[in-house]
């Protein structure tokens, strides 16, 4: 029976087709058989109510297609702990939706904590089989491991052991998740390459240009570090392709080129655009970063900067320089344009974007509101020891503090502190606030509005104001330093 479904599956992945039969699926009935003829399998435990479950079933299903033709395969499982997977489900101790786990040989081996986008489903699954780097026996390997892989491939050709070797071993350990590895010593791999001591950067096909090698050679020393530096500088290329799974992994200064991005669809309309930004990064390698990324992918995005629409068959740009200042390019793009909007940016001509509400005519109610437009006026150079909630208005934590916060600042109103709030969702926060849920407060100093601390204190007006009264810089008119009201002097 599994064996069918087994070749089913391989069946319809030779087709070309990501869909959920790629997928088996398990039940109380045929759980631990069925996964004793799998060495590696990733199971997903969901349940068909989930909002979740339903986002990450489709990406799933295109991991499985990938990971079907891995070498060692990979299986992915989902088991629905609704219905027919009901015991399982509380056996493995699932409590949530989805839980992912890893099993090898049928046994649980560890929870999955790797992403939930298909490439990197893939890519975090093969590290998880077989050695961090993979031995090409032959020129035909290293013929398919090229042609297939989909992103940058380092391959190290050493004819006996050496100090490089052993650096390249260690670093592909250490990488194994994020960077695929191979290695070879066989006489016909080497004599092809030309090589006998060395590691190669191989770029993926689909990336190949006139603009740049499609393989870069290391020549630094035999050490880890240097190796490791070597593959971080090279492995997007001059034009990285930016996504979901990777994108913390393009620094800044860095400019993206939003459009429709897709390399399984449209690979020659894709390459159309990825070309012209190349034509233009090329001149500017070493003083800021390329990527291209998906309008649809990155629409939330889009909107930080002001985009409200991004047509799919118009690129739109948007940059931040090396101090996370956003600009946009308004003109319709060509390498001309994208050329001049970055040497305007390192020049300093332009005008950082700002997303920001208007600045309130008038300031209504004892908590003082602030955009990003007035934040140094308000807060910074206010003069004053400063509490700033961040918040959302759809947070009910937030609805919640609101009446809270108000009575605050109406106790507050006579003394050298002020009490201010903003709307994160519709304004830019800059640093060195880092705002990452709602609502989220600082204690600013007035001295020293440059290392703000953030209040994880209860949230009465008691704890605010015993809090404001210890670090105030100046003790308070109407409280002591451990928040007790001050006694009125009676006049004798």
């Amino acid at each position: 029976m599994y064996l069918f479904q087994i070749l089913a599956v391989l069946l319809v992945a030779s087709c070309g087709w990501a869909k959920e039969e790629d997928v088996l699926e398990f039940g109380d009935s045929d759980f631990e058989s069925g996964l004793t003829e799998h060495e590696t399998a990733l199971v997903m435990f969901y349940a068909p109510w989930c909002g979740h479950c339903k986002r990450l079933k489709p990406e799933f299903a295109k991991a499985a297609e990938d990971l079907l033709r891995n070498d060692p395969p990979v299986a992915l499982v989902k088991v629905d702990c609704t219905e027919a997977g009901k015991e399982t489900c509380n056996k493995n101790s699932v409590s949530g939706y989805p839980t992912l786990k890893i099993f090898r040989n049928g046994e649980y081996s560890q929870d999955y904590n790797g992403p939930r986008e298909a490439a990197g489903i893939v890519k975090y699954m093969k590290a998880q089989v077989g050695p961090a780097s993979k031995e090409l026996k032959s020129v035909a390997d290293l013929d398919k491991l090229l042609a297939t892989e989909k992103e940058s491939v380092v391959v190290g050709f050493f004819e006996k052991e050496s100090d490089l070797k052993a650096a390249f071993l260690q670093l592909a350990n250490k990488l194994r998740e994020k960077v695929q590895f191979a290695h070879s010593s066989f006489k016909d791999v080497l004599e092809k390459q030309g090589e006998t001591d060395a590691v190669v950067l191989f770029r993926p096909a689909h990336l190949k240009n006139k603009f740049e090698a499609s393989s870069v050679k290391y020549s630094g020393p035999a050490e880890t570090p240097d190796l490791n530096d070597f593959i971080t500088k090279n492995f997007y290329g001059l034009v990285g392709v930016r996504k979901s799974d990777n994108q913390r992994e393009f620094k800044n200064p860095l400019v993206v080129v939003y459009y429709a991005v897709d390399y399984v669809k449209n690979p020659k309309g894709t390459n159309y655009w990825r070309n012209r930004v190349l034509k233009v990064a090329k001149d500017f390698e070493g003083k800021i970063n390329f990527a291209i990324a998906s309008s649809d992918e990155f629409t939330h995005e889009l909107n930080e900067f002001g985009i409200e629409y991004a047509p799919a068959d118009k690129p739109r740009v948007a940059a931040k320089d090396a101090d996370d200042k956003k600009y946009v390019l308004r003109d319709e793009f060509s390498p001309f344009a994208l050329e001049a909007f970055v040497n305007d940016i390192l020049d300093g001509q332009l005008d950082p974007y700002i997303k920001s509400e208007a600045i309130p005519e008038s300031q209504e109610g004892p908590v003082v509101v602030a955009v990003a437009k007035n934040f140094d006026e308000v807060v910074i150079n206010n003069g004053k020891d400063t509490l700033i909630e961040f918040y959302a208005p759809w947070c009910g934590h937030c609805k919640k503090l609101t009446p809270v916060y108000d009575e605050l600042a109406e106790k507050l109103k006579d003394e050298e502190v002020s009490i201010v709030k903003l709307d994160a969702t519709a304004n830019d926060v800059s640093a060195p606030f880092d705002v990452k849920g709602f609502p989220t407060l600082y204690w600013a100093p007035k001295d020293k509005k440059d290392s703000p601390v953030r209040y994880d204190g209860g949230r009465t007006v008691d704890d605010f104001i015993k809090f404001i009264a210890k670090e105030a810089t100046n003790e308070l008119k109407g409280w002591d330093r451990d928040g007790n009201t001050k006694s009125a002097k009676t006049e004798l």
